[in-house]
């Protein structure tokens, strides 16, 4: 396409090329320019992308598009890279969110459940095809990916809604976080749907705050034309602020939202409840248990229902959607007690599951976590604390450890573990994998363990490499050597 093409919609403060040039692709990695590209000069926390603008020259790149490049380079100037590219991206693969009815979740806890059950009951009630963009996975059509991170860069994510409109998607549903609205990631995506599901502690290594955290949630509401937000959210009033078009609310306590979730009943292995809306009622059932999952429920339910979806229509569409890998997870042990795997690494997922699972474990529930690296270390000990409240045998262990010793990590764990009025049992043994064998060797009939923190991960990053680790395998792996020492 033409450089103008490229540039349509950006300021541009100086044009130091020809806008006829004829660009091969646009690039914001020096290592993979390619002849006749545009490359981007991003400002990272990391790096600063202009410092290899020499580097993107010597191997072809036709432009450099960016904030301070030298005199004499085939230039375009701009104040703002990062916006720069989010224009940009959409322009070199034709704006498909134009052409999607483009919906995006975010929340600190239920993302990935939330963009499941909306993409199954579209499909299940409207026979139309949904793309998916989430945490552990990428579906195109037939095809589906395995996800780097829960959204993508913004050349990355235009790429992926031009391949689901070529698939012929008519809907596109994604995970949207906090890292990708302040980073301008989905800048120019036009939403047809914002969706908040909860927000709480997490992040704060890079947000600071939970000001902070909740203004860059909210950016959402700012871009969309309906705001779906859970009402019984204590962050609800920032998301409804920023929204600018319609907004829609559910709830399971008030009846002043739009759609209100009543005669709520936890089962062992699913939740059932009434819908109701003016004029309009109801029974839901999910097969996905704990009252997280009627939150959950009512997230898509109410995406449904404004994507013009009929509760009757969805009642029987939600019957059909199952878990999610890695989000309360059964693992098959063969096994008189059960093995669960949950992505929980916050505090309010770890006290989710750890009482869903205490709601209807017939012996103790076993817990076994960490908390990564280089991330919020605020929420450590918090969880510690909270895990020693609720469970009844704690497991202290590594997680991602990243750049950081695990046992500082798990010190920080135990800051909390010690503020506990409950005398809970707790075993510290650092080695993940160790820690696994150690809860399945202790486990008896009746009871649950719970391996939180990895969920659909099937690594384990230390000191930036990743290293083969599936929990699943592990479990497996531990059950066959105990077996063996019988």
């Amino acid at each position: 396409m033409k450089l103008s093409e490229l540039l349509e919609n950006i300021d541009v403060l100086d044009l130091r090329a020809d806008p006829e040039l004829e660009i091969s692709d646009l690039v914001s990695d020096s290592r993979r320019v390619v002849p006749g590209c545009a490359f981007l000069a991003i400002r990272g926390y990391d790096t600063d992308g202009h410092k290899f603008i020499p580097a993107a020259l010597e191997k072809g790149a036709a432009v450099v598009i960016g904030e301070e490049v030298p005199e004499g380079v085939p230039a375009v100037i701009v104040s703002d890279s990062r916006l720069a590219m989010a224009v940009a991206a959409g322009n070199r693969y034709g704006n498909p969110s134009r052409r999607l009815h483009m919906i995006g979740v975010t929340g600190t806890n239920g993302k990935t459940t939330a963009t499941n059950l909306i993409k199954t009951i579209l499909e299940e009630a409207r026979g139309v095809r949904v793309g998916l963009i989430g945490t552990n996975r990428i579906v195109i059509g037939r095809e589906e990916f395995p996800a780097e991170r829960t959204t993508p860069d913004c050349l990355e994510l235009q790429a992926i809604l031009s391949r689901m409109v070529e698939a012929g998607c008519q809907y596109a549903v994604m995970e949207v976080s906090s890292h990708a609205l302040y980073l301008d990631r989905v800048h120019g995506i036009e939403f047809d749907q914002g969706i908040f599901t909860n927000l709480t502690e997490d992040h704060l290594d890079f947000h600071k705050t939970m000001e902070a955290y909740a203004q860059a949630k909210s950016k959402l509401f700012s871009m969309c034309k309906t705001a779906i937000i859970n009402m019984d959210d204590p962050w609800a009033d920032t998301m409804l602020k920023a929204s600018t078009g319609r907004v829609f609310t559910y709830s399971a306590k008030s009846d002043s939202a739009d759609l209100t979730a009543r005669d709520i009943k936890l089962h062992q292995s699913s939740v059932s409840f009434c819908a109701l809306m003016t004029g309009r009622l109801e029974k839901l059932r999910l097969n996905i248990p704990g009252m997280f999952s009627v939150y959950n429920a009512l997230s898509a339910a109410a995406s449904a229902v404004c994507a013009g979806v009929e509760l009757s229509e969805i009642r029987p569409a939600m019957e059909k959607c199952s878990g999610v890998k890695g989000r309360a997870e059964v693992v098959p042990t063969d096994t008189d007690y059960t093995v669960l795997i949950d992505y929980a690494h916050t505090p309010d997922a770890l006290e989710n599951i750890i009482k869903t699972v205490k709601g209807y474990a017939k012996g103790r529930t076993i817990v076994l976590f960490g908390c990564g690296g280089d991330r919020d270390s605020a929420k450590r000990p918090i969880m510690g604390r909270l895990a020693m409240d609720l469970a009844d045998h704690v497991i202290v262990t590594s997680d991602n450890p990243r750049t950081e010793k695990p046992e500082d990590i798990v010190n920080d764990i135990l800051a909390g573990v010690k503020n506990s009025g409950r005398k809970t049992p707790c075993d510290v043994i650092v080695d993940r994998r160790q820690a696994i064998a150690h809860a399945l060797h202790i486990a008896k009939a009746g009871d649950v363990v719970i391996l939180a923190g990895k969920g659909h991960e099937d690594y384990q990053e230390i000191d930036h490499v990743k290293t083969h680790f599936d929990e699943r395998e592990v479990v497996a792996q531990a059950l066959a050597e105990k077996n063996q020492q019988i």
